[in-house]
């Protein structure tokens, strides 16, 4: 992919925090995949910004969000119903640990959103990560046509079923590889054995800072170096082109490797999920 998102050399506000600028980014990755996905939808509206991914399943693929942190939580989840109600989806909010987020906590457990999975680390590295030799057999490439957007699919469709998630989402998610090509802020590494394409990660920009998203390795090759090969330089791209940080949000399965190459936490989310409601038969 080539190009660079047009914030993402300028240095970010002094007074905006770390924390803040990885928040704003997390809302600008949901608002592209919106468009990433034939099947996407957006909405903002009254401080809320609602994002549809391609995929009707609740987490990852869609999401509500407060851009005005004076939105009340029971205003923001109230947004949420109607927008993704008119989908036949459900949703998810994320609340972080810090102190930011009670009220919207408890306006979550009020309205019945349920609490799902375990607590999420929101990581950030502050620094490009040390180059890591090649693994033996495998080529690592930036990702700059369909062919490669269709191999960061099928990787992640076989990655993240081990966490049940069905293979039908990412490729819903990610239908439209034009506009994933086309989106400057967005950039894919993908390392093959061979032909065969076996570990990917993206890189996505916005307000000077980077996000480290969708990092995933089938499960014949996990263990061998190539999750630790595709973050850092996804990780270092981002660097590379002007971001002065990089956040995530780790996996169970991510966060001791992320942890091992540098990566520091920050605090935690919570998400809470309002599961759809099936149509009676």
């Amino acid at each position: 992919m080539t190009g660079m998102h047009s914030s993402a050399g300028r240095p970010p506000p002094a007074s905006t925090s770390e924390e803040e600028l990885g928040r704003r980014n997390l809302i600008a990755f949901n608002r592209a995949m919106t468009r990433w996905g034939s099947g996407g939808a957006l909405e903002e509206t009254g401080g809320a910004v609602l994002c549809a991914g391609g995929t009707w399943i609740p987490v990852v693929a869609n999401g509500a969000f407060r851009a005005d942190p004076t939105l009340g939580g029971a205003e923001l989840i109230a947004l949420a119903d109607g927008f993704f109600s008119s989908l036949a989806r459900g949703f998810t909010i994320k609340v972080r640990d810090n102190g930011e987020d009670e009220d919207l906590r408890q306006a979550c457990e009020a309205a019945g959103l349920k609490a799902f999975g375990g607590v999420v680390p929101e990581m950030i590295r502050r620094a490009a990560l040390p180059e890591l030799p090649p693994v033996e057999g495998t080529t690592l490439r930036v990702v700059e046509d369909a062919a490669g957007v269709g191999d960061f699919m099928a990787i992640n469709a076989e990655a993240y079923g081990t966490y049940g998630m069905p293979a039908e989402v990412v490729s819903d998610l990610f239908d439209d590889a034009a506009a994933v090509l086309r989106d400057s802020a967005a950039h894919i590494v993908v390392a093959s054995r061979g032909s065969e394409p076996v570990a990917t990660a993206m890189a996505y920009e916005s307000d000077g800072v980077a996000s480290l998203q969708w990092v995933g390795t089938v499960g014949a090759e996990r263990g061998g170096g190539l999750g630790a090969l595709v973050t850092t330089a996804a990780t270092n791209l981002a660097f590379e082109r002007g971001a002065s940080s990089c956040t995530l949000q780790a996996s169970p399965m991510g966060e001791p490797l992320y942890r091992r190459l540098g990566y520091e936490t920050l605090y935690h989310y919570t998400e809470y999920v309002r599961w759809p409601t099936l149509p009676e038969r």
